[in-house]
């Protein structure tokens, strides 16, 4: 009865158009909505975030076959990282264990956000999931074993870090979405707040990537899907040659003429581009409104925090910028590799793709095109190089072809990894000491802020 129950929770969880569905449930409910305009809000909601979904796994497909050419073309092997991969591995053996952190995680989560200056309500399932298993693979490879300590200890560490990581990318997502009413729910935010911090020290926010200067007679580029689909089709049509022609029709295409195949991958890639949009705008229009019942009874002045493709349409160009940026300091990064003979980390397409995208959205939102590309190609960076530390803080892991490529399950698992090393009394003590530097600095920075509000006042 247990196991079934613990089932249908990671079921729910770890499936975001259903929570999200819930929450938004739950708001209407709270603001007394009419029963029709709850069942409409709920459904809204439930259908938005599946086509986001959907959009994002049109793009993750056509990015598929990029990746495989790619590493005929260079003839690489090596370690890809892949969150999905490695979680899928990783969950035969912590599957018990990653759920029941996930379900504590949770209740931390909204404990803080209830509790602290911190109001983010993280709402990607996939992500809690994936937070959990690296969590969950660490405590139990430092020897804690995978008891209601390690349960206990991982959920307080997953729930205070998935409350920090949106507060930390909120001052820049005010100036992406203009508005306060929606934060970050995804895995890159380290980096993106870091992007974030290099555009403003070292960019120009007056020269946007949104603002190119395009002549008349090449204004129909200003559509976003028209520039998406001329770029992605020469990409894909120069790695298909790069590849050949031969590997492609036998591998790939099922027979079908290679250029012909690379053109439809690019206008697929575009597609998903486009149902992403749709998507973003549905789940916009609902969950905003439907979090206002929850924020004002359950978790007063709370936020959602969402998944990255919430924040694509707000700069197009950013994206694909940030994308080519990435993938080719990720490439870059790997011939460094082989020439010093490491473990080779071949650049993951997806994730090079996301996390890029939103890096240079993070960087160019504060500081302009420059930002965009310094803030994209340090992302970069860091998920090309940091991999490589946390491979030998996974245990049995660390023999996969995968690993973990987004930067927060990097950094805190380098460092949470690396604890480890010191026993299990270190690990409790580094837990314990980031929940507790969490809500000391919630406390002094609400009570400097009263302190400026007085003196105002005066």
């Amino acid at each position: 009865m247990m196991k079934e129950i613990l089932n249908l929770f990671v079921s729910i969880a770890t499936q975001p158009a259903i929570l999200v569905a819930l929450i938004a449930l739950l708001g209407l409910v709270l603001q007394k909505k009419k029963a029709t305009d709850v069942v409409q809000g709920t459904i809204k909601t439930f259908v938005g975030f599946l086509v986001l979904i959907g959009g994002a796994g049109i793009l993750s497909n056509s990015l598929t076959p990029f990746a495989k050419m790619f590493k005929f073309a260079l003839n690489v092997q090596g370690v890809v990282p892949s969150n999905e991969a490695v979680v899928a591995i990783a969950l035969v053996k912590y599957g018990s264990v990653t759920a029941l952190i996930m379900l504590v995680g949770m209740i931390v989560n909204i404990a803080l956000a209830r509790f602290t200056r911190f109001k983010y309500i993280f709402l990607t399932g996939q992500a809690m999931l994936y937070v959990s298993c690296l969590t969950a693979v660490i405590l139990v490879s430092a020897g804690l074993g995978s008891g209601w300590q390690t349960i206990l200890l991982g959920g307080l560490f997953e729930g205070t870090l998935l409350t920090v990581t949106p507060a930390l990318c909120q001052p820049f997502m005010r100036k992406i979405t203009g508005g306060d009413s929606v934060a970050m729910g995804h895995t890159g935010n380290i980096g993106y707040a870091l992007s974030g911090w290099i555009g403003k020290t070292f960019g120009n926010s007056k020269k946007t990537t949104e603002d190119l200067n395009i002549p008349k007679g090449l204004s129909f580029l200003r559509d976003s899907t028209v520039s998406i689909t001329i770029l992605m089709s020469i990409v894909y049509i120069a790695l298909a040659f790069a590849a050949g022609p031969h590997f492609i029709e036998t591998s790939l295409s099922d027979g079908n003429n290679f250029i012909i195949y690379a053109l439809i991958q690019a206008g697929t890639f575009s597609a998903g581009f486009v149902v992403v949009l749709q998507g973003v705008r549905m789940i916009l229009a609902e969950i905003v409104p439907a979090f206002q019942g929850i924020a004002q009874k359950l978790v007063p002045n709370s936020k959602p925090a969402l998944d990255v493709p919430i924040i694509f349409p707000y700069a197009p160009n950013a994206v694909l910028i940030g994308f080519f940026v990435s993938f080719i300091v990720g490439t870059i990064s790997m011939f460094i590799m082989i020439g010093m003979k490491t473990t080779v980390i071949i650049p993951g397409v997806v994730g090079h793709f996301f996390c890029g995208a939103a890096a240079a959205i993070y960087g160019n939102a504060s500081g302009g095109r420059r930002g965009a590309i310094l803030g994209s190609a340090v992302n970069g960076i860091l998920i090309s190089w940091l991999p490589l530390l946390v491979l030998p803080v996974l245990g049995s892991l660390k023999m996969a072809a995968s690993t973990f490529a987004d930067t927060d399950y990097l950094v805190p698992g380098i460092l949470l990894g690396n604890l480890g090393h010191y026993g299990a009394a270190a690990v409790i003590t580094g837990i314990l000491a980031f929940v507790l530097a969490v809500i000391i600095t919630s406390v002094v920075l609400t009570s400097r802020e009263k302190s400026v509000s007085k003196v105002a006042d005066k």
